[in-house]
């Protein structure tokens, strides 16, 4: 009989069945997605990274010794110099050439200083004259000691008006011979004061230049340094000796060095938002084991530098992405155990832009979730993506 009436409700029974299966599918738990992370044990750093460029360490910039007119350079950057080659020349400055009108009235000045020169020697000449008759006179007894001195004193002057005609000509004929705008003077040579190469040329071109203009730099480009301008707060934590590595220089390889000094002096620094800070210059020098590649640098050339401040070779690391702060205001992670998030407490000690350094609270080999939503609650089921 119960038989019959199941065999009778089959169908309807079957379709409750089928209703209770897709209601307890829809409404059971499911597993919510996640990326997940391991927790590792390796080495661990912090540093201060920014731009830096390099520079010679012995950096000369040759400028002219006197103001005059530069001999064209033939150097060119890049060229080996030792110490004492001649770079240029200077000569002094040329005349500036006379127009036709200023030089008929300079020979015209010439011809009236000749003729007055002329009228002056035919004056002296008379008065020696007068001068030797008179002391024939005076030494007869024949002439007053006074016109004997008046003579004198008329050749002595006479003499001086010659030499004042003479040297107006020599004036006059300097003045035309400068006129032509030739140089008036001998060249002064300009010598390298180290050996080195040449960085860069400031003035090539020949011209008339001022005393202290800069003519061309000089350098070893084997001995180069580098400079990174920290914000001051940061320089503060920085000291001689601190590690150094440098990339994005252009090879694949980073680059070590050390701190070799830190600027006592900050200066005032408007950055690319309009923002002012207070930068100090950190120089650091390259590590020997870094030299053949650093050789491939030269003066100008920028860089980034990671000054290292702490270093640990095998830190408990856990990505800074699973950590998140807790009610307390403590570290907190989820970590996933049997396919289900529990929340654990850490002591974090250093971090860095990749990993968080585990003091307590997790082991190596651990997994934890990482960039958690705020939904997600301990206890949750969860799966890695």
């Amino acid at each position: 009989m119960i038989k019959g009436r199941l065999w009778r409700w089959r169908w309807a029974l079957l379709l409750a069945a089928l209703l209770v299966a897709g209601l307890a599918f829809a409404f059971w738990p499911t597993a919510t997605p996640v990326d997940t992370a391991k927790v590792t044990s390796g080495p661990m750093s912090v540093g201060i990274t920014d731009d830096g460029v390099t520079r010679a360490h012995d950096l000369y910039v040759v400028s002219a010794p006197v103001t005059g007119y530069l001999s064209r350079l033939e150097l060119e950057v890049g060229d080996p110099i030792s110490r004492g080659t001649e770079i240029t020349r200077m000569s002094g400055r040329p005349s500036t050439p006379l127009d036709p009108r200023s030089q008929q009235e300079l020979r015209a000045a010439l011809a009236a200083a000749r003729s007055s020169e002329g009228g002056i020697g035919a004056s002296l000449a008379q008065a020696r004259r007068d001068l030797a008759r008179a002391r024939e006179l005076a030494r007869r007894g024949f002439l007053p000691r006074a016109q004997l001195e008046a003579a004198q004193t008329r050749v002595s002057t006479g003499q001086a008006a010659l030499a004042q005609a003479r040297a107006e000509i020599a004036r006059i004929q300097a003045q035309g011979a400068a006129a032509t705008g030739a140089a008036a003077s001998s060249p002064v040579a300009v010598r390298a004061p180290a050996s080195g190469s040449v960085l860069s040329v400031i003035n090539e071109s020949a011209g008339v230049i001022p005393e202290g203009t800069p003519i061309i730099s000089i350098g070893d480009p084997r001995q180069i340094e580098v400079v990174v301008d920290l914000l001051s707060r940061e320089a503060v934590r920085v000291k001689p000796g601190d590690r150094v590595e440098i990339t994005q220089w252009g090879g694949d390889v980073p680059l070590a060095g050390h701190v070799v000094r830190i600027e006592p002096f900050g200066r005032l620094k408007v950055s690319a938002l309009g923002i002012e800070e207070q930068r100090v210059n950190v120089i650091i020098a390259f590590d020997q084991s870094a030299m053949a590649q650093a050789a491939r640098l030269g003066h100008g050339y920028q860089l980034d530098a990671t000054i290292i401040l702490w270093a640990r070779p095998d830190a408990v690391r856990v990505p800074i992405g699973a950590l998140f702060r807790g009610a307390d205001g403590g570290w907190r992670t989820f970590v996933v155990e049997g396919g289900r998030t529990r929340e654990r407490s850490l002591t974090i000690g250093h971090i860095n832009d990749e990993f968080g350094e585990v003091l307590k609270g997790i082991s190596p080999d651990e997994t934890v979730i990482l960039n958690p939503s705020s939904t997600l609650k301990p206890g949750a089921r969860v799966k890695a993506r």
